[in-house]
């Protein structure tokens, strides 16, 4: 029932959704281009079958990145985590140790988990989403109106500011405690499910309803 229920949310996100977040992409896309104009045929490049082939290895060998950032979910292995100076980050969206694994705002959204809709800058190591976490945030939502997709992306955007300034710190050699996680708990979480969606739009949409009312109440 509940790969049915995946599948069921597959195919409700690319009827209804997937058109306005993609304009949503290709909008904010144009902004950040527009925000950080860059010269990019001009950045080193090389396509490869898999992140962990032996061509990405020579490739990052040869340039000698002082930071990696991994933007794939393909785990990688400890051979290339190790070979930027610094190391290997991740753009997490979703709160570690909570929130692991590729969908940690959506069931953070589910649980009404709403402190840790956010973002994660972690050193990736061996496991999933376990490495030490050096940036934890997130960003004003609107649940009503926005898919979950906008939204973990959202909580990374509006924050590369800070993920910037820890980077530079960390190659610089200065010293970045990381956040305190000893001791939280830890879960990796699963695909979306259409039945999970549609709980948590139905009680967000009371909440903001309850929220209006009262307002309301307030002022009268």
């Amino acid at each position: 029932m509940r790969f049915l229920d995946v599948v069921a949310f597959r195919l409700y996100a690319r009827l209804r959704l997937a058109a306005r977040d993609a304009a949503w992409i290709d909008g904010t896309v144009r902004q950040l281009r527009a925000r950080y104009p860059a010269d990019l045929e001009s950045v080193p490049r090389v396509i490869v079958s898999s992140p962990n082939s032996e061509e990405a290895r020579a490739f990052l060998a040869g340039v000698r990145p002082d930071v990696v950032i991994a933007r794939c979910k393909v785990i990688l292995k400890p051979a290339m985590l190790d070979l930027p100076r610094v190391g290997t980050f991740v753009l997490h969206p979703g709160i570690c140790p909570e929130y692991r694994n590729a969908h940690g705002c959506f069931w953070a959204l589910v649980n009404r988990d709403l402190a840790r809709v956010g973002m994660t800058l972690l050193r990736a190591d061996a496991g999933v989403d376990t490495g030490p976490v050096y940036l934890q945030a997130g960003c004003p939502i609107d649940e009503r109106r926005e898919s979950h997709t906008v939204i973990q992306y959202r909580v990374v955007l509006e924050n590369l500011a800070a993920v910037a300034a820890v980077l530079r710190s960390l190659c610089r050699g200065e010293a970045v405690a990381p956040v305190a996680t000893a001791g939280r708990r830890s879960a990796v979480w699963g695909q979306p499910r259409l039945s999970a969606y549609v709980r948590w739009k139905r009680i967000a949409r009371l909440e903001a309803r309850t929220r209006d009312a009262r307002r309301i109440a307030a002022l009268s």
